[in-house]
């Protein structure tokens, strides 16, 4: 019964490897720099995902914590062995809040790029195949959302869901994000749907009486998937600075419901010019590397998986020698 039982099972756990392995096989094809920018930007967005599940146990402080012991903790005192980073003017220790505005960071993208593709997406699939009227009215909508800067639309929706029930946490800081990269989404999957739709594969598919739920879901959104991934991964480093900057101008994460690195360095401002140097830098310097990981993850996939930029490494081609031409003799 159990030999039974699990004998149907074989066939589609090998049906999702082959379709895995086909899917990482331009990554592994990949060569010179397209291979080094891909691989460099995973291992630095790796340390930060590292450091912000860890971040409790690494840590040596809570990310509010200014006290231990019932001692308060020095104002803005230098890296020690204490407080290895140093503190802030909140005597807050800066290497805790480094490592906990990792966690905010990844957190707030991770739910902002999910929402992002979950609607956006979507939509782009369901404009771009039927066309009409909701194709344009959908287009109206994203394209005056679109004609926006993605931090003023951020700015506006972060304010009023401040004002509202909702606070001012991580979701809102997610849901600004949110409203601002969906047109994006929406506008690259209808473009490329639009090219799909008349393939001749799709209009077999019709002919034989497949529904506009099935076209879509299997041949339709495989063939426009391909450009997500390298622009999620571009857009999620253009969150974390569009994080960074709300949280500069007061907008994004509170300080009492998590640290921010935007925050940190809009708290700094004041101190650089004192000469206090390690309470700008360090939340800086973290945004900067972040970002550059998340980058060099973008721009390695766009050159792997796009088929015009992609180069794949050919063996060498050796021509077999070829006989000389035969002489012809003459009989007598």
């Amino acid at each position: 019964m159990a030999a039974t039982a699990a004998t149907p099972r074989t066939p589609y756990g090998r049906a999702r490897l082959i379709a895995l392995g086909r899917a990482t096989k331009p990554i592994r094809e990949a060569s010179g720099m397209a291979r080094a920018m891909f691989w460099s930007g995973v291992g630095i967005t790796l340390v930060f995902v590292v450091l912000a599940v860890f971040a409790p146990l690494i840590s040596p402080y809570n990310f509010s914590q200014y006290r231990s012991g019932g001692v308060r903790f020095p104002q803005l005192a230098h890296p020690s062995s204490t407080h290895l980073l140093g503190t802030t003017v909140q005597s807050v220790d800066v290497l805790a809040r480094v490592l906990y505005g990792a966690q905010t960071e990844l957190e707030v993208v991770a739910i902002a790029l999910a929402m992002s593709l979950s609607i956006g997406v979507p939509l782009g699939l369901i404009s771009g195949y039927f066309g009409g009227i909701l194709d344009r009215f959908l287009v109206l909508i994203m394209d005056a959302i679109f004609a926006f800067p993605y931090l003023l639309i951020a700015i506006v929706i972060a304010f009023v869901l401040a004002t509202s029930s909702i606070g001012g946490g991580i979701l809102t800081a997610a849901i600004a994000i949110t409203a601002a990269y969906v047109p994006l989404y929406f506008r690259v999957v209808r473009n490329h749907v639009i090219s799909v739709r008349e393939e001749p594969y799709v209009d077999a598919a019709r002919a034989l009486g497949a529904r506009p739920r099935t076209v879509i879901r299997k041949y339709v959104f495989f063939n426009v998937v391909q450009n997500v991934p390298p622009i999620a991964t571009l857009n999620a480093a253009d969150a974390i600075l569009l994080l960074a900057s709300l949280g500069f101008l007061g907008y994004g994460i509170q300080p009492t419901q998590g640290a921010e690195w935007g925050y940190d360095v809009s708290r700094a401002v004041s101190d650089a010019a004192s000469g206090i140097w390690w309470t700008g830098l360090f939340p800086g310097l973290a945004i900067v590397l972040l970002v550059t990981g998340l980058t060099l993850v973008g721009e390695g996939l766009n050159e792997t998986i796009n088929p015009v930029l992609r180069r794949r490494r050919f063996g060498r081609f050796e021509f077999e020698p070829v006989a000389g031409p035969v002489e012809e003799t003459e009989e007598g």
